[in-house]
């Protein structure tokens, strides 16, 4: 466990203030919540910004779309996208939970695209919370439920572009850290914030690879967490 909660830190407090009053905005609207999103929990961007563990942020209804779906980049600042593990939640997970608590919870696993927009200043833990970590759609694919528990044993990654293949990695917790270890963050860090890491939500954990800047001239990416499935997005001109 980590040494202090998450909120003990002012930047987050600050930044998840600001993004729990966008969070009830879109709510208001009538977007529905489907679970939360891990973010800057790669080894290098946890050491530039002296965090012990990933940000957290919020996904709605309003960002989830189908996979092979198609989006416009037009008016973007620094479109990317990012090869995740889906962590899927069967029953609620309380503040400070221990290892195993966490990991009863996890019901299933699977692969899933987000598209973020980054906007400067990256270095600023508050500025990074308050828009939500740059979130701006998630695509969830197939989900493995003989994975609960967080079994990434024999996964690997690869990414095509264009039709060409662009990653693969076999190191699936390489630069997310344990999935477990992320369930706990996450409930720890709403609960400082009155929610709940609730059953039937699920998590992004973070990408698992460095992202991939998308461009005028990418027309299809596609990610696969073998053996699970697939998912994809098209990006129109």
């Amino acid at each position: 466990m980590f040494s202090r909660t998450p909120l003990d830190d002012p930047r987050i407090a600050a930044g998840m203030n600001t993004q729990f009053k966008l969070r009830a905005e879109r709510l208001a609207k009538g977007e529905t919540p489907i679970g939360w999103k891990a973010g800057f929990g790669a080894p290098t961007p946890l050491a530039k910004l002296k965090l012990e563990a990933a940000l957290t942020g919020f996904m709605t209804d309003g960002t989830s779309i189908a996979s092979g779906s198609s989006i416009s980049l037009a008016g973007w600042s620094k479109p990317a996208l990012e090869l995740e593990i889906a962590i899927y939640i069967g029953r609620d997970v309380p503040a400070r939970a221990d290892t195993e608590t966490a990991r009863a919870a996890i019901a299933a696993i699977g692969p899933a695209i987000e598209i973020v927009d980054l906007k400067p200043p990256l270095g600023d833990v508050e500025w990074i919370l308050s828009g939500n970590i740059f979130h701006r759609y998630v695509i969830l694919g197939d989900r493995d439920a003989s994975r609960a528990g967080a079994d990434v044993a024999g996964l690997s990654a690869r990414v095509s572009r264009n039709g060409a293949e662009a990653a693969t990695t076999w190191e699936v917790e390489a630069l997310t850290g344990p999935l477990v270890a992320i369930v706990q963050r996450i409930a720890d860090t709403v609960a400082g914030m009155g929610e709940t890491l609730r059953a039937g939500e699920v998590i992004i954990a973070g990408s698992l690879a460095a992202p991939l800047f998308l461009n005028s001239d990418d027309r299809e990416v596609s990610y696969t967490l073998d053996p699970i499935g697939s998912v994809s997005i098209r990006i129109e001109g």
